[in-house]
């Protein structure tokens, strides 16, 4: 062996000692796409909070230990601490604004001991007003169905220059509108209401998203404001996966379909693509249809997985859904 190569030898034995774990620790990096939040300006005891997603790309199973923050001013939680092969979990990281004030930050240090031990770094900051307050510090709108529509009303308070003003609020979501009206004012002391409204024709689910307050103070004119709703569907379809089996084109499988909302209402079209649906539905609107369906493979073989769309007389046309499931042979 010549001597560039056994100085080349020599020095990659160097770097495995003297950095065992370099592997490990890029393999753990992969696994957060996101490793920095800027939560911007915001109010104080505003409920603040960005969950930082993370993936197993990897076939053996991923398990968080702990997580631990370099500040008092930003709470961690492991939302989900083991992961099998492709599942995503979340890193919860909550902003103590009604503990702290001004300029803040925090690193959050991820230990990860399964199936090798791995830190990951992600970084929050922001800055906390202590001169206006939102009462609460969020619009909850909890638990909508689909289509229904809701109102909260949010106090906000400033205590600074008397002449401080809301000039705009902006939604995130075309879900989400929102108003304001002066309430009074005396000197430095400002009150406002919010007066925010969710149309509910969202997705079904648990969503958030945001208002920004927008405001005539030229250094800090915008402070956001949380909005979170859980949307439950107006129609609910059972089963949710109807299994036909393997079919040759023009073979039929035959299912039961239950359909049910809180409303009366009437079946107007069941459509899936790529089959033929037949069914006798019944004229009179009432809470639950059951009704047999004659599902008919088309022309396309292969694996067949497709939305079968149930669509009502609901106000707004609601729809609900379901799947198809199964094998169309070839002729």
């Amino acid at each position: 062996m010549n001597t560039n190569a056994l100085r080349s030898l020599a020095g990659l034995m160097l770097i495995a000692l003297v950095c065992p774990q370099a592997g490990a620790v890029e393999w753990a990096d992969n696994m957060f796409p996101v490793k920095k939040h800027e939560f911007g300006t915001v109010a104080v005891a505003a409920k603040t909070e960005f969950r930082f997603p993370f993936k197993n790309l990897y076939k053996e199973d991923i398990h968080v230990a702990t997580v631990r923050a370099s500040c008092g001013c930003t709470t961690p939680i492991i939302e989900n601490h083991t992961l099998k092969t492709g599942e995503t979990g979340h890193i919860l990281a909550r902003f103590n604004t009604g503990s702290f004030h001004g300029k803040k930050g925090a690193t959050l240090t991820v230990v990860i001991d399964k199936p090798y031990y791995a830190e990951v770094q992600l970084r929050v900051d922001g800055y906390i007003r202590r001169d206006i307050v939102f009462n609460p510090g969020q619009v909850e709108f909890g638990s909508v169905m689909q289509g229904e529509s809701v109102h909260k009303e949010i106090g906000v308070t400033y205590a600074g220059r008397s002449d401080w003003q809301i000039v705009e609020v902006q939604s995130s979501s075309p879900n989400v509108a929102a108003a304001f009206e002066e309430v009074s004012r005396n000197g430095g002391r400002v009150s406002y209401k919010l007066n925010v409204a969710f149309d509910g024709a969202a997705e079904p689910g648990q969503a958030h998203s945001n208002i920004v307050v927008i405001t005539n103070d030229r250094a800090m004119p915008r402070v956001p404001l949380e909005v979170t709703y859980d949307v439950r569907p107006a129609v609910i379809v059972s089963p949710q996966v109807m299994a036909i089996g393997n079919l040759k084109p023009g073979e039929s499988s035959e299912q039961r379909l239950v359909v049910r909302s809180d409303k009366p209402f009437r079946l107007t079209d069941i459509q899936a693509e790529g089959f033929s649906i037949e069914y006798k539905a019944n004229e009179e609107s009432k809470k639950m249809h059951v009704l047999p369906l004659k599902i008919t493979a088309g022309e396309k073989s292969g694996l067949m997985s497709q939305r079968l769309i149930v669509k009502t007389d609901l106000p707004g046309d609601l729809t609900g859904s379901a799947l198809v499931a199964g094998q169309i042979l070839a002729k």
